[in-house]
């Protein structure tokens, strides 16, 4: 029986990734070399400081610790002159809908994400409301593909693991959730995301009970 669900944020409820891209990029620039949207698939999921490190992995650089905690700051700072822009619209289709349906199935709610802007990008677009818990980078100390956000998740919901459903758009998230014991729904294309137990492309036109029963048919992994 699902009693909790638990969402990533960046490409599940809101559309921000381009603007991690933009900022990554723009400090890519700033050391040289150039940071493709290719490359950024990478960083789905991972942490900022994570992120730095493969950034600087395929830039060839090298850099003491003090520098890449300026980089990371800079970058972030740069990431935030997007965010403060932020409206509703960057809501990504249906997850409004899928959120009402949700709660009104009686099932509780959290945010599981990697990011450490989670609660400010969900004031901006007016749905820090609907979340009962945030885990977010603020809280965790490892990042996905370690389940330890998801585990937190469902800790604060007070729901066990196996009564959870995690929505993901990355492929580490998936894992992290599987690694939980959690049931896992994945925002995105079977090729990226398989190890699913089912895949969505978005939320548009589906409710909870829809979602259960994609994933009771698809029976996987």
């Amino acid at each position: 029986m699902i009693q909790a669900t638990i969402f990533d944020l960046d490409g599940v409820i809101v559309d921000t990734a381009k603007y991690h891209y933009l900022a990554w990029r723009k400090l890519a620039n700033s050391l040289g070399f150039d940071f493709s949207e290719e490359d950024n698939e990478q960083l789905k999921g991972v942490s900022r400081m994570q992120s730095l490190e493969l950034i600087l992995d395929i830039g060839g650089k090298t850099l003491d610790e003090a520098i890449k905690q300026q980089l990371a700051t800079k970058k972030n700072d740069w990431y935030l002159e997007h965010l403060n822009q932020m409206t509703s619209d960057e809501i990504l289709p249906g997850v409004v809908d899928f959120l009402e349906d949700v709660a009104q199935q009686g099932v509780k709610i959290a945010l599981g994400s990697a990011s450490k802007n989670a609660v400010k990008t969900l004031e901006k677009v007016g749905l820090i409301d609907r979340f009962e818990v945030i885990i977010d980078g603020t809280k965790t100390t490892r990042s996905k593909p370690d389940p330890q956000v998801f585990q937190m998740g469902a800790e604060g919901l007070g729901v066990a693991t196996e009564n959870c459903i995690v929505f993901e758009d990355a492929a580490k998230g998936v894992s992290a959730a599987l690694s939980a014991g959690m049931y896992t729904v994945g925002i995105g294309t079977e090729a990226d995301l398989g190890h699913a137990h089912t895949v969505i492309s978005s939320f548009e036109g589906l409710g909870l009970k829809d979602i259960m029963t994609l994933v009771e048919k698809n029976n996987k992994p």
